[in-house]
């Protein structure tokens, strides 16, 4: 399998240069996106194609269904997931989230938080199942049965002649390719507000009876990753026709407690049944080359009314028509006309980051890693990680698109500020690892992570700066009052130093520290102190007073912990960047300013000489894929925007684009969306700048080998 094929399309984009010869200001948008064309010549298990709405997204192989989902397993999967699709083992064990959880003294009090433990027996068992439960269903596998002329199904391999295209500018995956060498054309495309895919199938083998369209449905693995193919378990779940009409039919999928329906349309005749346990055929039976079908999930079991399915012509209309109001508006980035080699991939990257990132998340609910195409962490969303997901929506000029998730930090307040109460804070203490109900999933690192907590905060400022109003204000003021009182209650006063301290009971963003040891590390001093000033404006604004306590907490936040001229990656770890493992995971001092504006607690000297110091010493071969950003972040508020190039295209695996522009990371994690929302957050803030900046294009070098325009795009705080 193919793990960088980062310049395929940048090559044969031939075109890059053409439009740089326009002489109007305003970019050709359309050119731009469609430079970048995803071509696939081959059957890469890694170079698979998505199509969706940010709710919805379906990923499909070269025959632009999901025909050979095995064979795609351990590459980039062919998922069928949605934001409602959550599923949960029974209970037989009558377990209760108080067992995971385990007290600690800190700071002179016990605190208890949910962790994973082996002993005793019963409190692994419990830690283990509320990790694992609920977990992203995947809803179904839709593809293609193809007969040979000998009658045997045609396999991966009987697959030749391959053209797939995937056209971001219209969400059209247009797939071409023969079978002992009869063609076969796919028109692929999600629609936009529904839970469907549709497809439409030209081919010869239509009209010869053997080309058929199957459903299967995969029951859920209890693993860390969901690859949508355990066809295993046929009686722990329960599937039928619930109706069959004339050109629609619904089958019912009950799992436990879960139930949900797909429905299927159909142009001219076909006849479905079931071929085996959770698996359906659905047969062609005019005459003619040309079939088309949509598929569509619903999730509400109370239904009984007559089911509105979008036809393939609805489904291509939908498609074609929000895409390009998706790229008409906002942000646009255009790097034609440079000469360094570089400026096609990363214009590459811009674009599929861009169409990856409205497909896998632009929904009511803060994502999981890997989107809406295969489980990690069993589908769960990391709050932690909701920074580099949905922050580069704002900067670019699509905040509505970071406020759908926004409005469910209100749905789980309650559970958060019982969080806060039960370990002794005030406020509300928003989880790292949870469900869509706002439930923590235990975890010996996560339960001690706090740098989630200004997130929304920061996400809430983002909203205001592009609509400066008191009704924003209004809107997120609660829940920014309720995160500061939280902030403000977490920090401990040390009477004996006179001053406020972070931890211990804290990892940091970098997680090689020790909850029980770790104090101060800069990037969550930094962002206290950062968020705790935006909480205070917000009470101005307001016409409010400015809370006391925060100001008190703000006012001796202990300073940055600094050795020899460097800063620390924590105050307990006065020995940084000497042990090996110290050098490992995020480089997150960095964020301390890469992230943060500037502020009265940084030393940017010193900050230089810290980033020169991890740039060349840290193992960076231990990394993931936001790290890269951030350090060029990092650079370009130090003024290096050749380190920042360079940082973006550090020659380190976790930072590999993929041919359909996903960022991989390994075997375990093929895509890892917070390295792509990391990479359009960056090239925005390399772009517009921050706050205070006056240097145009401040991430870009002044060489003349850069030529960068760009338009919609929002500075950095």
């Amino acid at each position: 399998m193919k793990k960088a094929s980062c310049c395929l399309v940048a090559i044969l984009c031939l075109g890059f240069n053409s439009y740089a010869q326009k002489t109007a200001t305003k970019i050709d948008r359309k050119a731009v996106v469609e430079c970048h064309k995803v071509l696939n010549t081959e059957a890469d298990p890694l170079s698979s194609l998505t199509v969706g709405n940010g709710r919805f997204a379906f990923t499909v192989d070269v025959t632009g269904l999901q025909t050979f989902p095995e064979y795609y397993a351990k590459g980039v999967p062919l998922g069928t997931q949605s934001e409602w699709g959550w599923h949960s083992f029974k209970d037989t064990a009558g377990y209760k989230f108080e067992e995971s959880l385990k007290t600690y003294h800190i700071n002179g009090r016990d605190i208890s938080y949910g962790v994973q433990v082996k002993e005793p027996k019963r409190a692994n068992d419990a830690g283990n199942w509320f990790r694992e439960n609920p977990h992203r269903l995947q809803l179904g596998n839709l593809g293609m049965v193809i007969l040979k002329k000998d009658g045997n199904e045609a396999t991966i391999a009987d697959i030749k002649d391959i053209h797939q295209e995937l056209n971001p500018w219209t969400g059209e995956i247009k797939s071409h390719f023969t079978v002992e060498g009869e063609t076969v054309d796919v028109l692929t495309y999600g629609h936009q507000e529904k839970d469907a895919v549709a497809a439409q199938i030209t081919s010869p083998l239509v009209n010869e009876g053997r080309l058929k369209i199957r459903l299967r449905f995969p029951y859920p693995t209890n693993d860390f990753a969901d690859m949508g193919v355990n066809y295993k378990s046929i009686e722990k779940h329960i599937s039928g026709i619930r109706f069959d009409n004339e050109g629609s039919a619904g089958i019912e999928h009950k799992l436990d407690d879960t139930w949900y329906l797909t429905l299927l349309k159909w142009s001219g005749k076909a006849k479905l049944k079931t071929w085996l346990p959770h698996e359906f055929i659905l047969s062609p039976e005019s005459a003619g080359n040309t079939f088309a079908v949509t598929c569509q999930f619903l999730h509400d079991p109370m239904l009984r009314k007559i089911y509105f399915i979008p036809s393939f012509a609805d489904t291509r209309l939908s498609s074609i028509t929000e895409w390009k109001n998706y790229w008409m508006r906002g942000g646009a980035v255009d790097f034609s006309g440079s000469t360094d080699e570089r400026a096609k991939e990363l214009e590459r990257r811009v674009v599929l980051s861009q169409y990856l990132l409205k497909v896998q998340e632009a929904g009511a609910y803060p994502p999981q890693e890997t989107g809406l195409t295969y489980n990690s962490w069993y589908g769960k969303p990391h709050l932690e990680m909701h920074w580099w997901h949905d922050v580069h929506f704002a900067l670019w000029g699509r905040e509505d698109l970071q406020e759908r998730s926004m409005g469910w930090y209100e749905k789980i307040k309650d559970k958060c500020r019982a969080i806060a109460a039960r370990q002794g804070f005030k406020g509300i203490r928003w989880p790292k690892m949870t469900d869509p109900d706002g439930n923590e999933s235990p975890s010996s690192v996560g339960a001690f992570l706090i740098w989630q907590q200004p997130h929304y905060i920061y996400m809430a400022e983002l909203d205001y700066r592009a609509h400066p109003t008191k009704e924003t204000l209004l809107k997120y003021k609660d829940l920014v009052f309720a995160d500061a009182e939280f902030m403000a209650s977490y920090a401990y006063f040390d009477k004996a130093t006179n001053r406020y301290v972070l931890g211990p009971g804290l990892i940091p963003s970098q997680e090689v520290h020790n909850q029980a040891t770790t104090i101060n590390p800069p990037y969550e001093l930094t962002y206290w102190n950062w968020a705790l000033g935006i909480a205070q404006k917000w009470r101005e604004r307001l016409g409010m007073s400015r809370d006391e306590k925060w100001d008190d907490v703000m006012g001796k936040l202990s300073v940055l912990p600094q050795k020899n001229g460097v800063y620390l990656e924590a105050e307990s770890a006065p020995d940084s960047y000497t042990n090996p493992k110290d050098k490992t995971d995020h480089p997150s001092v960095l964020a301390a300013y890469g992230m943060m504006p500037y502020s009265k607690m940084m030393d940017t000297t010193v900050m230089r000489k810290t980033f020169d110091l991890i740039w060349s010493d840290w193992t960076w071969s231990k990394t993931w894929g936001w790290d890269f950003p951030m350090t060029a972040m990092t650079a370009a508020r130090l003024n290096m925007p050749g380190k920042a190039i360079n940082a973006l295209f550090m020659n380190v695996t976790t930072n590999t684009y993929l041919n359909n522009g996903h960022n991989y990371q390994d075997g375990r994690l093929t895509i890892y969306l917070p390295g792509n929302g990391g990479l359009l957050t960056a090239v925005a803030m390399m772009c517009a700048g921050w706050d205070g900046c006056k240097v145009k294009n401040p991430g870009f070098p002044k060489d003349g080998t850069w030529k960068v325009k760009w338009e919609g795009l929002k500075k950095m705080p």
